[in-house]
């Protein structure tokens, strides 16, 4: 790769050569020889693939093409031979080897599918299969919000994509009976119409859709949200500059999730063939892809790690800090700082049940430092948030350290 100066780095076996937590991680790496193991402090989930790496595979770029504490440790399995990457220099790889950067994307793209199907079992307890039917589903359940909009769109879907399905006459029935609020829905667009415009509460594309576009929000917001458990569950608020459907482009695979316009707003959509030729000649975008994707894998990590919390008011507590990680927030002992979702959101992302949202909620407000403002969570002191989960993290670990003891202590059965 003529011009583009890479550093190889040795490791003797057993060296440790990133470690979990570690912050300011801004490079990652390539093996051209030897194996490497990757670790966690909690194994939320299996790794699919396992954790052993070979020449070929990287490791580390989650962490430093997001910009955050490493989420994982790598250990040499044997002495190894290293490729070392370091971040600015990404957009120059992608130019002198597109292949690297392709592999980087799909491998980024199969982890964060896996990892979201993981959260939807684990973290929103939902176990059951869906199929491209449950679009009927989709629009039952913003039927009944009277959110019609939304609606209109999944049940148009489901009629064009399950054109023999048992519910396709109720579908049509309810189409026909919100048709009058919905004048500003459009459910399909021309293959030539790249820019488009949506507004507010209308659906993008519904979860279990097929997608062969990825977007790239030019004005306003999207959110991203699933229906879970006959809740909608809100995953992200996606602003100007942001990318999003990727999976559903890269993999042909159906979505994972819905993308509504959380107000008027612009896109662009590219399709398969467009993506391919951005790869070779806008490499600046497809870092930010890459950027967007390790940032996502990082969240969700963290997510997972929030449901090993027991007690929901950690959990919330939890989620808050996760959020100002995530917004790479500077924390200050005194500063206040307004999150921008209110309790709802807060209460969706964990997926808790009405009951224990309330009573968490309740809870939660009796901390002085913790308001409502304007229907958005506001902390008077942000290391207040801090200090709170910490707190619980180390009761968690007292009581699985008890846990832990009883087991051993047990008799033999």
């Amino acid at each position: 790769m003529a011009g583009l100066q890479l550093s190889f780095v040795t490791f003797k076996k057993d060296s440790y050569i990133v470690v979990e937590g570690k912050e300011n991680a801004d490079r990652f790496f390539i093996i051209n020889q030897g194996k490497v193991r990757i670790s966690k402090e909690v194994e939320v989930v299996a790794e699919e693939g396992g954790n052993t790496l070979g020449p070929g595979d990287f490791f580390g770029v989650v962490s430093s093409m997001s910009g955050h504490s490493h989420i994982e440790t790598a250990q040499a399995l044997t002495d190894v031979i290293l490729i070392s990457v370091h971040r600015d220099q990404y957009s120059e790889l992608i130019q002198k080897n597109t292949p690297v950067a392709t592999k980087i994307i799909l491998q980024f793209s199969k982890r964060l599918r896996y990892l979201d199907e993981a959260l939807s079992r684990l973290t929103l307890k939902s176990s059951a299969e869906v199929d491209i039917s449950h679009l009927f589903n989709v629009a039952e359940y913003y039927a009944r919000q009277s959110q019609y909009k939304q609606a209109y769109y999944a049940y148009s879907k489901y009629i064009e994509h399950c054109p023999a399905g048992v519910n396709v006459k109720t579908a049509r029935e309810r189409m026909a009976k919100i048709a009058a609020y919905v004048k500003d829905v459009r459910t399909s667009f021309g293959a030539e119409e790249f820019n488009r415009n949506y507004p507010k509460n209308t659906m993008l594309f519904s979860e279990e859709e097929p997608g062969h576009e990825l977007f790239i929000i030019q004005k306003g917001s999207v959110k991203i949200v699933k229906i879970i458990n006959n809740n909608e569950v809100l995953l992200a608020v996606l602003k100007a500059g942001d990318i999003f459907g990727e999976m559903a482009l890269l993999e042909a695979k159906p979505r994972v999730a819905s993308a509504i316009a959380y107000d008027d707003c612009q896109v662009l959509a590219v399709n398969r063939a467009n993506f391919e030729r951005m790869i070779s000649t806008q490499p600046q975008l497809i870092a930010k892809l890459t950027i967007l994707l390790a940032d996502r894998i990082w969240f969700i990590y963290k997510q997972l790690a929030n449901t090993l919390l027991s007690d929901p008011m950690g959990r919330m507590y939890d989620m808050l800090h996760i959020q100002l990680e995530k917004n790479r927030v500077a924390i200050d002992n005194n500063s206040p700082y307004t999150f921008d979702f209110g309790p709802k959101e807060l209460a969706n992302m964990l997926g808790l049940p009405q009951g224990d949202t309330n009573m968490v909620l309740r809870k939660i407000l009796e901390n002085k430092n913790i308001q409502i403002v304007n229907n958005k969570i506001h902390a008077t002191k942000m290391i207040e948030i801090v200090k709170q989960t910490e707190f619980y993290r180390k009761m968690q670990r007292i009581e699985k350290a008890r846990k832990d003891a009883r087991s051993q202590n047990a008799p033999g059965l």
